[in-house]
C-alpha cells in the first residue's frame, strides 16, 4: 500500500513539474493573442468619398439555385457597372438562372477549375475595380460602396469584407455551419483587423469576396494559373495565391470590415472537416513559400503571425495530453480546473462571437472539443500539403494537370472521366 501510495505521489508529482512548461507556455500563448487582440481595438474602416467603376466576377459551378438568386439580386442593388459570371459549361441550371437577369452577362468556360473561370472574367474587365465573388454570397446593399473607399490609397491593391455564415437552407443553421460561424468571427475579430491596422498586409482576401485593381490582376495572370508547389500544380487557394502576389508586388492589402456579406457553408460534419483540410493545406502552402521566398519578411508583423499559425496547432495539443495524464492519475482536481479554464479561456477569446450570437452560449463544449480536433486536422494537412482536392467542383489533380472527375474519383477512388485539361 505505501508503495502505491509512493508510486502515486511521485506520478502526481512528475504531473506537476510538466504543470509548469505548459503553464508557461499558455502564458505564450495568451500573449500572442494579446498582440492581435489589442491592435484590433484600435482597427477602423477607411472612410470617404472615393468612386470609381466596378465589375463583379463570379465563377459559377452547379450552384443552388434558390441561392444563387438571392445572391444576384444582391449584387444588382449595389449598382455595380458589369456583373459577369463565367458558368462552367456543363452546369445548364445556373446558366438557366442567370439569364433570368438582363443585368448579368454570361460566359461559358469548357476548363475546369475556378481559377481559370476567375481568369477569363479578368480578362475581359475593363472597369477600374474587379470584384471577385463566388457565386453563393450575399451582399448587403452597401457593400461596393465601401470597398471601392480605400482604392483612394494607390498602395492599396486589393480589399477584403467581413463575412459571417448564411444558412445553407436560408433557414435554421446547422451545429456545424454556426461553428463555422464562430470561426469568422474569431478570424475578423483579432486577425485579420490586426494585420489590416499594422502594416495595411493581410495575409489573404477571402474569396468570398474580395475587390481588386482590374490590371494589376491582369498582369499576374500567368502566375496566378501556374502556381505550384512541391512539383504540383495548385488548384485551390485561389484568394490566397491572389493575396500573396500582390503583396509581392509590393502593394497593401486592406480588409473593410464594414462591408458585410453572407456566405454558404456545408451543413455535415464531412463538409466541415473537409473544408478545413483543404483551407489549411492552402494557408501552409502559401504561408510556408512566402516565408520561404522572403518578401514577407518586408511586413515584418505579417511575417510574424505566419510562424504563429504554423505553430499554434502543435502547441495546443499539450492541454488534451495534459487532460488525460489526469484522468490516468485520478487528479480530478486538476481535471476540474483544466475543463473550468478551457471555458472561460475560449468563452473570453470568441465573446464577440458570443455577443452578436448569445445562443451559442450552448454549444461553447463542443466548439472547445472542435478546436482542439482542429489543432490534430491542421498535423494531417501539413503532412498531406501536396494532395489537392476540392469539396464542391468536380475537379482533381492528376497526373500535374487540373481534370474533370466524377464525384466517385474526389473520395480518390476512380480515374478522371475526361481528358486532362490544364488551367
Amino acid at each position: 500500500m505505501l508503495e502505491q501510495l509512493s508510486n502515486t505521489a511521485l506520478s502526481l508529482g512528475n504531473l506537476l513539474a510538466l504543470l509548469i512548461p505548459i503553464g508557461i507556455l499558455g502564458m505564450i500563448r495568451w500573449g500572442m493573442w494579446l498582440v492581435k487582440r489589442i491592435p484590433a481595438l484600435f482597427y477602423r474602416p477607411i472612410t470617404n468619398s472615393f468612386d470609381t467603376t466596378a465589375t463583379i466576377v463570379t465563377p459559377v459551378y452547379n450552384e443552388d439555385p434558390v441561392l444563387f438568386r438571392l445572391a444576384i439580386e444582391s449584387w444588382i442593388a449595389n449598382r455595380p457597372d458589369r456583373i459577369i459570371a463565367v458558368v462552367d459549361i456543363t452546369d445548364t441550371q445556373s446558366q438557366e438562372v442567370a439569364r433570368e437577369y438582363p443585368q448579368v452577362e454570361i460566359m461559358l468556360i469548357d476548363v475546369p477549375g475556378k481559377r481559370p473561370a476567375l481568369a477569363m472574367g479578368v480578362d475581359v474587365t475593363t472597369t477600374e475595380i474587379v470584384v471577385l465573388v463566388d457565386s453563393d454570397v450575399i451582399w448587403e446593399p452597401d457593400v461596393l460602396k465601401k470597398v471601392k473607399m480605400p482604392f483612394a490609397d494607390p498602395k492599396i491593391g486589393g480589399v477584403g469584407t467581413r463575412q459571417n455564415m448564411y444558412p445553407s437552407d436560408g433557414k435554421r443553421a446547422t451545429l456545424w455551419e454556426r461553428i463555422a460561424d464562430i470561426y469568422l468571427d474569431i478570424r475578423y475579430s483579432d486577425e485579420v483587423p490586426a494585420t489590416t491596422l499594422i502594416g495595411r498586409a493581410v495575409s489573404c482576401l477571402s474569396g468570398r469576396t474580395a475587390a481588386y485593381r482590374t490590371k494589376l490582376l491582369q498582369e499576374l495572370r500567368e502566375p496566378f494559373l501556374n502556381e505550384t508547389f512541391m512539383g504540383r500544380i495548385c488548384m485551390s487557394g485561389d484568394d490566397k495565391r491572389y493575396t500573396s502576389l500582390i503583396l509581392q508586388r509590393g502593394y497593401l492589402t486592406w480588409n473593410q470590415l464594414d462591408a458585410q456579406v453572407y456566405s454558404t457553408f456545408k451543413p455535415d460534419f464531412k463538409g466541415f472537416q473537409k473544408q478545413r483540410i483543404r483551407w489549411s493545406r492552402n494557408s501552409y502552402r502559401s504561408d510556408l513559400r512566402a516565408l520561404w521566398q522572403g518578401w514577407v519578411w518586408r511586413h515584418p508583423y505579417l511575417a510574424f503571425m505566419l510562424i504563429d499559425k504554423t505553430i499554434a496547432p502543435f502547441t495546443l495539443l499539450l492541454g488534451p495530453v495534459v487532460l488525460l495524464l489526469s484522468i490516468s492519475l485520478g487528479a480530478w482536481q486538476l481535471v476540474g480546473a483544466l475543463l473550468l479554464w478551457w471555458h472561460v479561456s475560449r468563452a473570453v477569446k470568441i465573446f464577440p462571437h458570443l455577443r452578436r450570437r448569445p445562443k451559442d452560449w450552448l454549444i461553447l463544449p463542443v466548439y472547445i472539443a472542435i478546436n482542439y480536433y482542429m489543432s490534430l486536422i491542421k498535423a494531417y494537412a501539413l503532412f498531406t500539403i501536396n494532395e489537392h482536392k476540392w469539396l464542391t467542383r468536380a475537379v482533381a489533380v492528376v497526373d500535374g494537370k487540373v481534370v474533370r472527375v466524377s464525384e466517385a474519383a474526389q473520395e480518390g477512388s476512380v480515374a478522371p472521366t475526361e481528358k486532362a485539361v490544364a488551367g
